[in-house]
C-alpha cells in the first residue's frame, strides 16, 4: 500500500471559480508534483490490483491523466469517454443535464468490452452527473461498471445517492468547506 501522504496540501482551492460562490478544487497542482501524482497512481493500483477489472474508462480530460498510467500499470485497456464530436467512427452517446445546460458524451462502440468489468474513473466527483451518463454509456455497450474511482470527492453534493448502487472510492473528500 502507498505510504501515508498529505494529498490535501497538493490540491489548490480556488474561491469563486468558475463563478461567484463556488470553491474549485484544482488537481493540476497534483500533476505538477511528481510525488503527489505517483502517490495517486500507486493508491489506485493498490486498491484495484486484486479486483476483477477488465478495463478502465476515463472521463475527458483530467480523468485521462490519472487513468492512463493506471491502465498501463494494470495491463488493461483504457476507454476514453469524450465530449460529443471528438471521436471518429461509430459511437455510443448519452445526453445529460448540467446545472446550467445539456451536455453529451461518447465512447467508441467497438471499444466497450461486452460482458466485461470496466472501472469508471474521473479526477473529481461532484454531483455525479457526468459519471452517471458514462456508466449508462458503458452499460448500453454491454459492460458492467463494478466501481467508480475519483481522486477527489465532494460528498456534500450527494453524488453517492445519485450513483448508487455502484461502489465509489475517492482518495480525499471535502465536505463543503
Amino acid at each position: 500500500m502507498a505510504k501515508e501522504f498529505n494529498l490535501d496540501s497538493y490540491i489548490r482551492k480556488v474561491p469563486n471559480f468558475p463563478k461567484e460562490g463556488i470553491l474549485f478544487y484544482d488537481i493540476t497542482s497534483i500533476l505538477a508534483a511528481p510525488e503527489a501524482f505517483q502517490y495517486c497512481v500507486e493508491c489506485m493500483v493498490d486498491i484495484y490490483k486484486d479486483k476483477e477489472i477488465d478495463a478502465v474508462a476515463a472521463i475527458e480530460a483530467r480523468g485521462f491523466l490519472f487513468a492512463a498510467p493506471f491502465a498501463a500499470r494494470m495491463g488493461i485497456p483504457l476507454l476514453p469517454i469524450r465530449k460529443k464530436g471528438k471521436l471518429p467512427g461509430i459511437t455510443l452517446s448519452k445526453k445529460y443535464a448540467l446545472e446550467y445546460a445539456m451536455a453529451e458524451i461518447e465512447v467508441h462502440q467497438e471499444d466497450v468490452p461486452e460482458g466485461k468489468r470496466v472501472l469508471l474513473l474521473d479526477d473529481l466527483i461532484a454531483t455525479g452527473g457526468t459519471l452517471n451518463a458514462a456508466r449508462a454509456l458503458l452499460n448500453a455497450g454491454g459492460a458492467e461498471v463494478p466501481g467508480i474511482f475519483g481522486v477527489v470527492g465532494l460528498p456534500f453534493l450527494n453524488y453517492e445517492e445519485f450513483l448508487a448502487p455502484t461502489p465509489i472510492i475517492t482518495l480525499i473528500n471535502y465536505h463543503g468547506e
